[in-house]
């Protein structure tokens, strides 16, 4: 039986235990963070596996996990640092023909003209995102330039600090009509998708965000043939075989919004027969 190292303890852990289990691969849980790692002569023990799966989203952290586990990974450091950076990740899909939203990606300092300039791209309202956060944490949609400057203006105290890694964010264009799915491709084909859909009250009471953390609901649906082929075609061109795609459909547009190479499992009944074969061939494909 094969030993699949999974570093997160969320519902993808719970949901995958035990259909893998039943093709013969055996899942554990590997803490990546909030303890300590011991190296050189006393190396931490993390125990034996062959493969993993959930890269560890802090990546200081999972370089050591990594060095130590000296596994291959379902998708690598390299795949999931591709997709994490949203700007990055939406230059590569427009470079490739992948139609994503109209976009602006900051890197501070930028002067307040330059910001201004970048505002009046669109038309109001805008959506302003952090370059690399996930849950829709951070994202804000801004009505009016002066709101926009203040904004960004809090941005910059942010990146200001000195350890502050990542000193860019995007400005990006609202949708506001748009259907929103996520689509899960499993080594180059789409493997079903869900709808992410706010409750009637939360619309009404002025919500706009679709992720399932800020209270909307995925419900499982069948995707028509075009969109999981814009699906198929983001993790093509970003080279990456485990990955959860965010579409925008509007009446007349399909763009993808975000891509995830960390993307949470969600219910078995939201995927297409045969989804955990798929996954399960996916995992032994790294060892073989």
């Amino acid at each position: 039986m094969l030993r699949l190292a999974v570093c997160t303890d969320a519902e993808t852990l719970a949901r995958i235990r035990d259909p893998l289990a039943e093709r013969d691969i055996q899942v554990e849980y590997v803490r990546p963070d909030e303890r300590t790692f011991a190296l050189g002569d006393d190396p931490t023990d993390l125990g034996a596996f062959d493969v993993g799966l959930v890269y560890p989203t802090r990546l200081a952290e999972g370089g050591v996990v990594d060095a130590v586990l000296d596994v291959p990974w379902v998708n690598d450091r390299e795949a999931v640092l591709r997709s994490r950076h949203k700007g990055e990740a939406l230059a590569r899909l427009a470079r490739a023909g992948v139609s994503v939203p109209e976009s602006v990606v900051v890197s501070n300092p930028t002067d307040d003209g330059a910001l201004r300039e970048a505002f009046e791209r669109f038309d109001a309202p805008v959506v302003v995102k952090p370059n690399s956060t996930t849950r829709g944490t951070g994202v804000t949609k801004v009505h009016d330039v002066d709101s926009f400057l203040g904004v960004t203006d809090y941005l910059s105290l942010v990146h200001d600090y000195r350890a502050t890694g990542d000193k860019s964010f995007l400005v990006q264009e609202y949708l506001p009509d748009a259907t929103d799915y996520r689509a899960m491709v499993v080594d180059g084909d789409c493997v079903g998708a869900v709808e992410r859909r706010l409750p009637d009250e939360a619309r009404e009471a002025g919500q706009w965000k679709h992720n399932v953390h800020r209270g909307a609901r995925a419900e499982g649906v069948s995707l028509p043939d075009d969109l999981r082929r814009v699906a198929e075609d983001a993790a093509a061109a970003l080279d990456v075989d485990y990955l959860g795609v965010d579409l925008l459909v509007t009446d007349d547009r399909v763009v993808v919004g975000e891509t995830n190479a960390r993307p949470t499992v969600d219910d078995e009944t939201k995927y297409d027969d045969g989804f955990y074969d798929d996954l399960a061939a996916l995992v032994r494909s790294r060892v073989t």
